[in-house]
């Protein structure tokens, strides 16, 4: 098949729908499917990709993105005409402006030759982001209507969908590489604890949802004699870098904390494999938990997810494994735990290894190609 992964933004930015399509193509590819990226303003040449659109930046659901300009529909339209998929994957929520013009124009040029399928891929972090997405899958209804059929990344993101967009998704999850993590993380040069100590590390985006602020919080309630016990590593860059240094140094941690500033794409399953508990401690505003994926399937001790919605779906019901980050007496108590009882680690560690299997994309990949229609 020749397959149309679209997506609004560029798929040069290293986010999470963008780590999906990358993840998803890079399957179909190996099945022996044609994969063109079909996105707005965009550089990468390792793969085939089409640049349609002009971007402008804007902060939605606690992200900064970037939506494209309107695009022009003879254009879309010329350029269908010439490529002619087979399936047209689209990445929901999408533009009215863009990707909903690419829906528009390719049933105009292929009627119903053309397999036209969506995941949904988001959970609102408040009232807005919720308000704004229902407003959206109002001016987008006739356009959903042109689908085939949709999947979502997780149950609660299909409940959003259902509510905000009025659609029926199959939860399908997001895949994840997990043998090239497994395989990436065994070849790494390890970085294990200074005398002993165990590695805490966490890895995302320095923005307010991702819980950065709340681990250093917990951090500082910790007794002396369990936090004289790890080391921390913070990996990744952020407008609240400065917040966090001060924080750090307000709490006295400066000797136990370090950042460790970018994690290039092929330094995280090394980064992850050095932890003993890796913590993604994000508030709200996931519909998945992708990095949760990764790091279990790097193989890091133990991970431990915030208690928001798309984590759980990923991480599972165990209590030990999620905590209420903006709780910082329970963030604290759930750190020490884990810290404290290597039996439990070693259990847990156990468990995710193998709960991690069903994210692979060689599974998932199978049931995308389902909703394709193969």
């Amino acid at each position: 098949m020749k397959v149309a992964l679209v997506l609004d933004d560029s798929i040069d930015r290293p986010d999470g729908v963008q780590q999906y399509v990358l993840t998803l193509g890079a399957f179909l590819e190996r099945e022996g499917h044609e994969v063109h990226y079909v996105c707005s303003e965009a550089s990468r040449t390792d793969v085939t990709v089409h640049s349609l659109a002009r971007n402008v930046g804007v902060t939605f659901n606690g992200n900064g993105l970037r939506i494209p300009l309107p695009t022009s529909r003879p254009m879309l339209r010329e350029f269908l005409e010439r490529e002619r998929y087979d399936v047209i994957h689209v990445q929901i929520p999408h533009s009215p402006l863009f990707a909903a013009r690419v829906v528009d124009e390719a049933r105009r040029v292929q009627a119903r030759s053309v397999r036209i399928v969506g995941t949904f891929h988001i959970l609102p972090d408040g009232a807005v982001s919720e308000y704004g997405t229902r407003l959206l899958g109002r001016w987008l209804r006739r356009n959903l209507a042109k689908f085939d059929a949709f999947c979502a990344v997780s149950p609660p993101a299909r409940e959003f969908a259902s509510r905000a967009f009025g659609i029926a998704p199959t939860v399908i999850p997001c895949p994840v590489d997990v043998t090239r993590f497994a395989r990436e993380s065994s070849s790494a040069e390890r970085h294990p604890g200074a005398d002993g100590r165990l590695v805490v590390a966490f890895l995302g985006r320095l923005v307010e949802r991702k819980g950065a602020v709340e681990l250093v919080s917990a951090l500082g309630a910790l007794d002396q004699a369990v936090l004289s016990r790890i080391e921390v590593r913070i990996g990744g860059k952020g407008p609240l870098l400065g917040r966090l240094e001060e924080a750090v140094a307000r709490h006295g941690l400066e000797s136990v904390v370090t950042f460790a500033g970018f994690v290039a794409e092929e330094d995280k399953a090394g980064f992850y494999a050095d932890a003993d508990i890796a913590v993604f401690p994000a508030t709200g505003g996931e519909s998945f938990g992708i990095v949760l994926v990764e790091a279990m399937a790097s193989g890091a001790g133990v991970v431990l997810a915030g208690a928001n919605p798309g984590y759980l779906s990923v991480i599972g019901p165990r209590p030990e494994v999620s905590v209420d980050a903006t709780d910082v007496k329970a963030f604290a108590e759930a750190l020490t735990l884990l810290i404290q009882a290597p039996d439990l680690r070693r259990d847990v560690h156990a468990e995710q290894a193998e709960r991690v299997r069903q994210f692979d994309v060689e599974t998932v990949g199978t049931r995308v190609l389902e909703l394709y229609g193969v």
